[in-house]
């Protein structure tokens, strides 16, 4: 993690490339897009970096313009739940945001992670004056509703296999998280830091899943093949792959 500058004293100007990565921009209306253009920060995070804690009032809403976050939260006996993890096209939090009130979670970078950010103030602008925007923000609320229910189902799953398998289908959420398409750039290590499993077992998992043929592993990713099966478990988590 950098000490020598906070992730909010690194903020910059996007890049043409960078704000393409934006899901939300296309809904706004010129005037509106012009606005936001003259505010709309990003800031380079470094693996363990914090976007957001538990407690601190909200200053931004936040989003994945290019890397990998994950959101958690600890109970008062020390666990760790993972709520989400957050890929690329992913923004977050609008519920905080709207109601202005302290994180309940943490956010943290997995790996170096382009973070957008929009200041607060212009974000209920935004509320108050796009419709677009409006019916963005309702159905992100929605979505994520949906998925932090599903958390806490895949958090009690016993069986490795399902539990990666459920794991991975929130991530390729097409609403969520736009910028991930179809391919997932992610490494063993990561997805066992969000699912809550050995880096081994995450690994043995994978195996099972792609002789199924519901995902397949590339150099440096995964591509998922049946969608359905992965959100429902279609496939037989208790059979080995074969060698």
């Amino acid at each position: 993690m950098s000490q020598e500058l906070s992730l909010h004293q690194r903020r910059r100007k996007p890049r043409p490339d960078e704000l393409d990565g934006i899901p939300w921009l296309s809904v706004l209306q010129p005037a509106e897009r012009d606005k936001v253009l003259n505010v709309l920060v990003v800031g380079d995070a470094d693996p363990g970096d914090y976007v957001c804690r538990t407690g601190r009032s909200p200053t931004y809403w936040f989003g994945v313009v290019d890397g990998l976050l994950k959101m958690n939260t600890d109970s008062a006996d020390g666990a760790s739940m993972t709520l989400a993890g957050l890929p690329p096209g992913g923004w977050f939090g609008e519920g905080t945001a709207v109601k202005r009130e302290p994180y309940r979670y943490n956010v943290q970078a997995l790996r170096k992670t382009v973070v957008g950010g929009l200041h607060i103030d212009t974000f209920h602008w935004l509320l108050d004056h796009s419709i677009g925007f409006n019916r963005f923000v309702m159905h992100q609320l929605n979505e994520r509703l949906g998925q932090f229910i599903a958390a806490r189902e895949i958090d009690r799953m016993s069986n490795p296999d399902l539990r990666v398998a459920r794991s991975l289908a929130a991530l390729f959420n097409p609403l969520l998280y736009p910028g991930v398409g179809q391919v997932l750039r992610i490494t063993q290590q990561e997805l066992a830091n969000l699912v809550g499993l050995s880096r081994q077992r995450v690994n043995e998992a994978l195996a099972v899943l792609q002789h199924e043929r519901v995902i397949q592993v590339e150099y440096g990713g995964l591509r998922v093949l049946d969608l359905a099966a992965l959100r429902r478990g279609e496939f037989s988590p208790a059979r080995k792959a074969v060698a």
